[in-house]
């Protein structure tokens, strides 16, 4: 299989036409080599728009799904960065080509050892990996100008909107199938923060999270 030319059709069949113009975002998508992050069975469908199973559990999000929320963060070049779900470490290699440093936290001990292993492998140093339950958050190396979670949350977690500096921003999808929106916060002043919906989808849950359980009647 021809990556180069995979990943190419990808961002301009999947990535451009989902209004991800942003030429730092495009470069990133460029250079992060995603067939080097995704299950050995699955580099065939490398570049495919969907979501891909890992074998630790969890899902890899679909790429114009991660474009999208990576150009509303506005990632900036002296920022720190905190990912909630570290999965195939891909996202972790997107978020460190635009940061100064990310924190990445995720539940399994042995997802973050392989995505530390794609990582090294790629030339991404400036990641620190740990092991926990990240919906919590990284109160050890907050604040961060920048949080994203890469899975879905039935409600926005709280304790991360305190975990962002003045201007920070945050980005999850929120809700439970089939109704999921992508939501932006940016943090004001104090404990002022604005929300946007920025697109409707569906994706996987966080494995950190516990989905409500309903009441059948």
């Amino acid at each position: 299989m021809d990556f180069e030319n995979a990943r190419f059709n990808m961002i301009e069949q999947q990535i451009r036409p989902w209004d991800v113009l942003d030429p730092r975002v495009l470069d990133c998508l460029f250079a992060a080599k995603r067939e080097e992050f995704v299950p050995a069975d699955s580099r065939l469908l490398a570049f495919a728009d969907l979501e891909l199973p890992l074998p630790t559990g969890g899902h890899m999000l679909a790429p114009r799904v991660e474009a999208r929320l990576l150009q509303a963060l506005d990632v900036q070049s002296d920022d720190a960065a905190l990912e909630i779900g570290t999965g195939s470490g891909y996202l972790t290699a997107l978020l460190a080509n635009m940061a100064r440093h990310v924190y990445s936290v995720d539940l399994s001990a042995q997802a973050s050892e392989i995505a530390a292993a794609s990582l090294a492998r790629n030339g991404v140093r400036n990641v620190t990996l740990s092991v926990g339950n990240g919906i919590d958050g990284d109160s050890k190396h907050a604040p961060f100008n920048v949080i994203v979670l890469g899975g879905s949350v039935p409600e926005m977690p709280e304790q991360l909107k305190t975990q962002l500096a003045p201007g920070g921003r945050l980005v999850a999808v929120v809700g439970e199938a089939p109704a999921m929106q992508a939501v932006l916060v940016t943090r004001g002043e104090g404990d002022n923060f604005r929300e946007e919906v920025l697109f409707e989808t569906v994706v996987e849950p966080l494995a950190q999270v516990k989905v409500p359980s309903r009441f059948v009647f």
